[in-house]
């Protein structure tokens, strides 16, 4: 049976985590977990010779499980989130251990040096992604994640800047559903910056959300999804504008996964369900609040209904989307 047969709707989509018991706890943390350590297979990048190849755990010795830096990063979001949220984790002493034999700061100064050989590696998805890890770390008061976050600094300091240079300074959107997305990239940064009290940085991101996507109107949304898509263009731009937007946003409203890459479409379905339930909350008593609530729910399902495979091609990302969906409201994510 599946883990969500039972659970209603209503409380998928409510954001909370209080009726997450430990079993969902533990198979939220399963893949992660074991993700984080597994280095092979991984992303293929470009060689120039057989003497250029360096195993992952050499040029990325925090993040370089998870067949991919960013999957790594919110994999470990996932994980130490699930620490935050759920007391009593039945696989606490685990992750603790597995997150602190790698967040070491000769580890972090390795991932440093290679930003400043490669400034737009992981830009801007990983980018972002990172920032969410960070800013879990900043809003959660336990001694473990002080000095987490003391270590991860420098490499938290170089990201920011990364982001204030080279993303927050470019002329146009990517409205892409994969990982260029610009609208997603900057949710993150600006829920970054919010939580870590950055007023320049939040105002910067909003600046440049206006500024990209303030003139929309009448987003030919019909013509997603596209190829592998995992993100929403049209709704990933909309829960952005719900973060910015003073007065409420009035927006207009897949296909059946098989394997490998198509299980994108799966994080589609998840990625769909929580910026749906998040702007139908900012529409107060529009008309269409009802219709967006009923769609994240179909979605919810949809998702919920395939995320938990043993195919490592979802295995090493997907979980990072449930615990998203499933906790959008337990802080960190679109804060007040």
């Amino acid at each position: 049976m599946n883990s969500f047969d039972t659970i209603d709707t209503e409380t998928i989509l409510s954001g909370r985590s209080d009726w997450i018991g430990p079993d969902l706890v533990e198979r939220l943390s399963e893949h992660p977990l074991d993700c984080i350590e597994t280095e092979f297979p991984h992303f293929a990048w470009s060689m120039d010779s057989e003497g250029d190849i360096d195993r992952p755990s050499e040029q990325h010795p925090v993040f370089y499980g998870c067949f991919d830096w960013h999957s790594s990063v919110h994999s470990h979001w996932c994980l130490l989130r699930g620490l935050r949220l759920f007391d009593d984790h039945p696989r606490e002493s685990e992750i603790e251990s597995s997150v602190d034999a790698r967040f070491a700061a000769e580890n972090v100064e390795r991932e440093v040096e290679y930003f400043d050989d490669d400034e737009s590696f992981e830009k801007p998805y990983g980018w972002g992604w990172f920032l969410r890890l960070a800013a879990e770390l900043h809003c959660w008061d336990d001694d473990r994640t002080d000095d987490w976050r003391a270590v991860l600094g420098p490499l938290e300091g170089r990201i920011v800047d990364l982001v204030e240079t080279d993303f927050l300074s470019q002329k146009r959107p990517f409205r892409v559903g994969t990982h260029g997305n610009s609208a997603f990239a900057l949710q993150c940064v600006l829920d970054y910056a919010r939580v870590v009290s950055d007023d320049a940085l939040a105002s910067a991101a909003s600046e440049t959300a206006i500024e990209f996507f303030a003139a929309d109107s009448e987003y030919p949304v019909e013509y997603e999804p596209l190829g592998w898509d995992f993100l929403s263009p049209a709704l990933a731009e909309a829960d952005l504008m719900r973060r910015v937007l003073v007065e409420p946003v009035e927006a207009n409203s897949g296909s059946e996964p098989a394997d490998g890459i198509s299980l994108h479409l799966v994080g589609l379905n998840l990625s769909k369900a929580w910026c749906l339930a998040g702007i139908a909350t900012t529409l107060d008593d529009h008309r269409y609040v009802d219709v967006f609530e009923k769609s994240a729910g179909k979605h919810a399902d949809r998702g919920l209904e395939r995320a938990f495979t043993d195919e490592y091609a979802g295995t090493h990302w997907l979980s990072s989307f449930v615990l998203y969906l499933l906790t959008r409201n337990e802080g960190t994510i679109a804060p007040e």
